[in-house]
């Protein structure tokens, strides 16, 4: 196998580059979550909130339709609504909607291309609302200075899909102590939780029969090799959840099918047949333990409404 003509030093993303060789190089092989999020896996996981398989759109979206009158009031007139991760920013619009003459719309996302047709749109569909898309990683706080270009108000950070469960439990209560940071005594926190439950509909979640979910894992081997000059054969992985219940979270993972190495600007990774590169974490709540990580983090928890099967919960909490 020939190596890539690319070097180290010609690869342009320095940081997903580091990322990439660091995670690959420790024992356990694995990929910061957030790089499965490229315009095209954000389009394949659109797929994914489609498909009968994943429950937690459909729940999230029930409880938004019976409860959305509540949640405005909760928030209250003259709100900024500031959505970390946005995506195409379909959810936050019937909120907007709802609420008391809205300050402004703060999405910030890291895929440029969704976010500012998302922002096209929402311009279109929401005129004479204040939209200030910002490109960028929203655990970064360069990503929140331009807050400061709003009028004095209340702020509510709208965090929907559950995304929260993507971090380990240390990092999750890192990023709500940071969205409290950015925000005031007085500001709000909506945000939506996947609750825990029975290990088969979680699976059959996040490994679903038409295998969007494995493509949507897998693109992030192509993106490797498309932006750092890798080859990675992805006939020689494939996909794999599975949930893990002393942990209260769904896996996923790619497991090499034989024993080979890939290239990746230059550098040799060795894998070994049936080792396995860890690529997202889903974690799973019960309402009384995401209560009480609210208030390790400085919040107060308000309330929580549910869908009748109680299988996700959406919560409403405010900065002591």
């Amino acid at each position: 196998m020939a190596l890539p003509s690319q070097s180290e030093e010609q690869i342009q993303d320095r940081e997903f580059l580091r990322d990439v060789l660091e995670g690959l190089g420790r024992r356990q092989k694995a990929l910061p979550c957030k790089y499965l999020y490229d315009e095209t896996g954000s389009r394949l996981f659109e797929r994914i909130c489609e498909l009968d398989d994943y429950y937690l759109t459909r729940a999230e979206a029930d409880i938004f339709s019976k409860y959305l009158t509540d949640m405005a009031r909760r928030i209250g007139p003259a709100a900024l609504i500031v959505e970390p991760g946005a995506g195409n920013c379909k959810k936050v619009q019937q909120l907007l909607r709802q609420l008391d003459s809205p300050t402004g719309y703060y999405p910030i996302d890291i895929s440029p291309e969704i976010l500012m047709a998302a922002q096209g749109r929402m311009a279109a569909q929401l005129p004479g609302l204040t939209i200030r898309a910002v490109v960028g990683d929203f655990s970064d706080p360069e990503a929140w200075t331009g807050l400061m270009d709003f009028p004095a108000c209340k702020k509510v950070v709208f965090f929907p899909g559950s995304t929260i469960g993507n971090f380990s439990p240390q990092h999750a209560e890192d990023l709500l102590a940071f969205f409290k940071s950015m925000l005031q005594p007085g500001d709000g926190l909506l945000i939506g939780t996947d609750l825990v439950k029975d290990a088969v509909v979680l699976e059959r979640a996040y490994a679903d029969s038409e295998h969007v979910t494995a493509a949507f894992n897998k693109n992030i081997l192509v993106r490797i090799n498309n932006e750092l000059n890798a080859d990675f054969d992805l006939a020689l992985f494939a996909h794999r959840a599975f949930y893990h219940p002393l942990r209260q979270r769904v896996e996923m993972h790619l497991v090499s099918l034989k024993t080979h190495s890939v290239h990746i600007a230059g550098t040799r990774v060795y894998f070994e047949e049936g080792e396995t590169i860890h690529t997202e974490n889903s974690h799973k709540y019960s309402v009384a333990g995401f209560n009480c990580l609210l208030g390790k983090t400085g919040f107060t928890p308000v309330c929580h409404w549910s869908d009748i099967q109680r299988r996700y919960a959406v919560h409403y909490a405010q900065v002591n």
